[in-house]
């Protein structure tokens, strides 16, 4: 189990992000967490095996057709092992 943190800027609200991730973590299992912030960010908390977190986090570098990804910081973190889904905050 491996476990990051992703926070990507750019145009990336009011475009389906949020949705985007939570349909690509479902489809590769993946659990943890997205959210908006205030500064235009998108942030991100997603555990699962380590090659399907490698083909999520490949996702969410593209994101939806209409977001534009202008920064993209990842982080690995601790496994909490504790999300039983994806869920959008």
């Amino acid at each position: 189990m491996k476990s990051v943190y992703i926070q990507i800027g750019g145009r990336v609200h009011g475009v389906g992000f949020r949705y985007f991730a939570q349909v690509k973590a479902s489809e590769l299992g993946i659990s943890g967490w997205v959210c908006n912030t205030s500064e235009e960010k998108v942030e991100i908390e997603a555990e699962g095996e380590p090659e399907n977190l490698e083909l999520f986090m490949d996702w969410m570098k593209i994101g939806p057709a209409r977001a534009i990804i202008r920064t993209y910081l990842i982080s690995e973190i601790t496994p909490h092992r504790n999300f039983t889904n994806f869920i959008i905050r």
